[in-house]
């Protein structure tokens, strides 16, 4: 009997925790993805809301110094067996392209080469892995907020939606899509992207742990409604979807 009060009380604690996360952020009950009715989902969008209501603004991750940078594993999927991917892999990418759609007024497709003329950003951060490891290495690429200006993102959207050629699906709030360290980098420690690093094009979400930088980016989707990414995004999958740092 005891022991059910107990687990009881603890399960209301953490409700309710999660229900003031949601009360500390405005607009929360909007802004914030749905827990699903999990209670560790609802762990997840405590931090959010935390994140989100106390820690400042845009504030950058730090950066470092080129004398900084250390060697960095490749892990997890290093060259994926699509065959799409495999045939572009063997052309080196000369046909690879980047379509930006959904709630956008002028929905377009980007080649590398088109990424590379717009405004780029290098940044030395580092990389933080859920299994314990960090790494420092320098980053390339054009900032996701110049991509979705060029496309036009629609006043309703609220978050962005990734999809890579492995076969994984991931999104961000607007409020990482458009932080300035975001970016699609395609170089790594002055050199193009290696593929074991998600060649030709990756993700970088400097704010968050680092399974949320996407490898291997096949499509992006602006959207209005929240997704989980189904049986090949995370929350399915057992991760959290929400990994501030």
């Amino acid at each position: 009997m005891i022991d059910n009060q107990l687990i009881t009380r603890r399960r209301a604690i953490i409700a309710g925790l999660a229900s003031v996360g949601g009360m500390v952020l405005p607009g929360c009950s909007r802004e914030s993805p749905p827990s699903y009715g999990n209670l560790l989902r609802m762990g997840d969008n405590l931090t959010y809301a935390a994140h989100r209501a106390l820690l400042p603004g845009q504030k950058l991750a730090r950066e470092y110094s080129r004398r900084d940078i250390s060697s960095m594993p490749a892990t997890g999927t290093t060259n994926p067996e699509a065959e799409e991917y495999q045939s572009l892999y063997h052309n080196k990418f000369a046909g690879w392209s980047l379509s930006v759609e959904g709630m956008v007024s002028r929905p377009m497709v980007f080649t590398v080469a088109e990424l590379k003329r717009l405004p780029s950003r290098t940044q030395i951060t580092r990389h933080t892995c859920e299994e314990g490891w960090s790494a420092i290495a320098e980053w390339t690429g054009v900032p996701l907020s110049r991509v979705l200006d060029a496309v036009g993102m629609l006043p309703r959207a609220r978050f962005v939606s990734f999809y890579s050629y492995d076969d994984w699906a991931d999104s961000i709030d607007l409020f990482d899509a458009l932080h300035p360290q975001t970016i699609l980098a395609y170089g790594m420690n002055g050199r193009d992207l290696a593929v074991a690093h998600g060649a030709p094009v990756r993700l970088r979400v400097e704010r968050q742990i680092g399974y949320k930088s996407m490898k291997f980016l096949k499509r992006i989707v602006v959207t209005e409604e929240f997704d989980d990414g189904g049986e090949n995004g995370n929350i399915q999958n057992g991760w959290a979807w929400y990994v501030g740092i």
